[in-house]
């Protein structure tokens, strides 16, 4: 028998790539060009600092995003998006036009479901 995670090759990808605040901060990067933490931190309004430290070690972990040192006084810290990150651009607008086309079915699909709901809980 086969292991359903391996059984997807794109898991890993998933996983990496499409947590909630991954995509705020490539997109940001992409667009933007380098930034400073708090420059990030403006721009993705909703993120904590905490997690916005945590998720830029993360990419800069999977090789997605550079983090440049500064040793000056006082110390800055930049980042911007790698090479590798980069690459994911195909990607994203390949999910965008998907977007754009059929989250208005998916919406319609989801009220459809909810008001058959009674329905669906007899299982």
């Amino acid at each position: 028998m086969t292991n359903p995670e391996l059984a997807c090759p794109i898991s890993p990808l998933v996983d990496m790539v499409f947590s909630k605040w991954t995509t705020p901060i490539l997109w940001s990067l992409h667009t933007f060009g380098r930034q400073r933490f708090v420059e990030l931190e403006r721009r993705i309004e909703t993120i904590t600092p905490k997690v916005l430290t945590q998720r830029l070690r993360q990419l800069e972990r999977d090789g997605l995003v550079v983090r440049t040192y500064h040793p000056e006084v006082p110390p800055r810290v930049e980042y911007e998006i790698s090479e590798l990150g980069r690459s994911l651009g195909p990607l994203f607008a390949h999910l965008a036009v998907w977007a754009n086309t059929n989250l208005g079915h998916v919406e319609q699909a989801r009220r459809h479901y909810d008001n058959a709901a009674p329905a669906h809980d007899a299982r």
